[in-house]
């Protein structure tokens, strides 16, 4: 099958064409065409395979047939991301697939100058990219109306959940028009997915690669069972063996990965790092760089577990488990991307067990262990803290694209040293 078969307008797929993409992927397949019938979609798929296209190209070829301009103001479809490196990467792949058609994307995201977004949502877009927090102080400004958008997104819907902005989607959907398509798109299935789906969808069909909480199958995993002191040296020598090939290493906290990141560039690696502390200029320098070939080794906290599409990222290794087990999925995602090749190891030390046996019990199977013995869970052993992360959200500059979970709708954030309203 191809994508002429699914029925998309030509134009789309000459697009798609010029560009290298002729196949589509099984997410692609099983989601489009129920898309293009205008059902609510819920589709479940690992990070890395495709679903953008799945969700986007449905939309894109809606609005081409329709031939309605959006009016001031306005946007005809909205896409919510939950961190800014998401919603630049999807922003980028639709603007790829509009290229040659009169079809306006534009990206909001906090970080970012509010007066330019503001200024370019003046004319009113066809597709509007937007993580919930900058999108709410636009709303705020009357900057922006949706009760013309016949069409809203919801990519990495468990991250959103998990990230606090539950309080953000019960403010914004009362104001998109009634009659509209829904999709929400998701790697993993946590409890609350079906209540929000419940909430958001309308009789959706749902569509799923893998089983919900699955790594892509083209990932090969391991784990090295190591003393917390002697991981530097043990990451050291793994990525020395690889020195030409980029490696993503996560670590739980913005102080230890930049730290980690400084270690590494002393021992001659190629290295940078991403996280809640950089700007969105710093963080997008890295990013550049990084997919540039300039840096080799990236550092980062769970900020760049969503985004980075990249396709030939060979290793990630977690140098710390993630507190969340869903997290692991979506870290080693980063590799094995269009179905590519890729390793994911996990650097296991006595206190991250727990952690280790959650992610095990997420995924229904066992990691295959390169090196050492598992340890012992010890009587009363309890996860380790989460490094300034709280489930409910992350802490104010984490990655700072929402608000506080509070009361929606309470008007912009105040920044209290300052006295200047938040990005």
């Amino acid at each position: 099958m191809d994508f002429d078969m699914l029925g998309l307008a030509p134009r789309i797929t000459k697009t798609l064409k010029t560009q290298g993409i002729t196949d589509p992927t099984p997410i692609q397949k099983q989601a489009i065409p129920h898309a293009m019938n205008g059902r609510d979609v819920m589709g479940l798929a690992q990070t890395g395979t495709g679903k953008t296209a799945a969700f986007g190209l449905p939309m894109i070829h809606a609005l081409l047939k329709a031939g309605v301009k959006p009016q001031a103001k306005t946007a005809r479809g909205l896409i919510l991301a939950p961190t800014r490196e998401l919603a630049k990467q999807i922003s980028e792949n639709l603007t790829a697939y509009t290229k040659g058609s009169h079809l306006k994307v534009a990206l909001v995201v906090g970080g970012a100058g509010i007066v330019g977004q503001t200024k370019r949502l003046a004319g009113g877009v066809d597709l509007l990219v937007a993580t919930p927090g900058r999108l709410i102080d636009l709303l705020d400004r009357r900057a922006v109306r949706l009760d013309q958008t016949i069409y809203l997104v919801l990519d990495e819907a468990d991250q959103m959940l998990d990230m606090g902005f539950i309080h953000a989607l019960r403010q914004i959907a009362p104001l998109l028009a009634k009659d509209r398509q829904t999709m929400m798109f998701s790697a993993t299935m946590p409890k609350l997915m079906n209540e929000l789906a419940q909430t958001y969808l309308s009789d959706p069909v749902r569509v799923q690669v893998n089983p919900p909480g699955q790594a892509a199958r083209k990932i090969n995993q391991s784990v090295h069972f190591v003393a917390q002191a002697a991981k530097l040296d043990l990451l050291v020598e793994l990525l020395d063996a690889h020195r030409d090939d980029r490696a993503i290493v996560f670590g739980r906290t913005k102080h230890g990965c930049e730290k980690l990141s400084k270690v590494l560039e002393k021992k001659g690696f190629a290295a940078d790092s991403i996280h809640g502390n950089k700007s969105q200029g710093q963080r997008d320098r890295a990013l550049r760089a990084f997919k540039a070939g300039d840096v080799r080794v990236l550092v980062a906290t769970d900020v760049a577990a969503r985004g980075i599409d990249i396709p030939d990222v060979r290793f990630v290794y977690n140098y710390d488990l993630p507190n969340v087990a869903e997290n692991y999925v979506h870290r080693i995602g980063r590799t094995a991307r269009a179905g590519a090749d890729g390793s994911a190891v996990a650097l296991v030390a006595p206190d991250e067990m727990i952690e280790l046996q959650d992610i095990e019990k997420a995924m229904k199977e066992t990691i295959a262990t390169s090196s050492g013995r598992r340890w012992e869970v010890q009587p009363g052993q309890k996860k380790r803290p989460n490094g300034g992360q709280r489930r409910g959200g992350p802490r104010q500059g984490q990655p700072g694209d929402q608000r506080p979970a509070g009361k929606p709708g309470g008007g912009r954030r105040r920044n209290r040293s300052r006295g200047k309203a938040s990005a």
